[in-house]
């Protein structure tokens, strides 16, 4: 069994679905997800139109995260997972918070 360094997490945009579920499973509750829906290009418009959820934000709060790595188990898309590097420490406590762009 190999073991897995408990580092940052990167998020993999073009994998997520904004479908929720690492934000539901996380016990910290430190992934804040906002998103749109859209309709699927060829989709005939209507009551029944085929629709897409479209990622706006998301945010993971290093300051609650613990670090557990159920949000990357549990990921059905595998749209996140371990990266390398430790978490930078900030000055201030919302520099914890890390949006799309420094999650990449």
């Amino acid at each position: 069994m190999s073991v897995v360094p408990h580092s940052s997490i990167r998020l993999i945009e073009d994998s997520c679905t904004s479908c929720m579920i690492c934000a539901r499973e996380c016990p910290a509750w430190c992934i804040a997800i906002d998103s749109h829906t859209e309709p699927l290009p060829g989709s005939p418009p209507g009551p029944r139109q085929r629709t897409r959820n479209v990622l706006d934000s998301f945010v993971l709060d290093w300051s609650l995260c613990l670090y557990c790595g159920i949000c990357i188990e549990e990921c059905p898309f595998d749209a996140l997972e371990w990266a390398g590097s430790n978490v930078a420490a900030a000055d201030v406590l919302g520099g914890l918070r890390h949006g799309r762009d420094q999650l990449r």
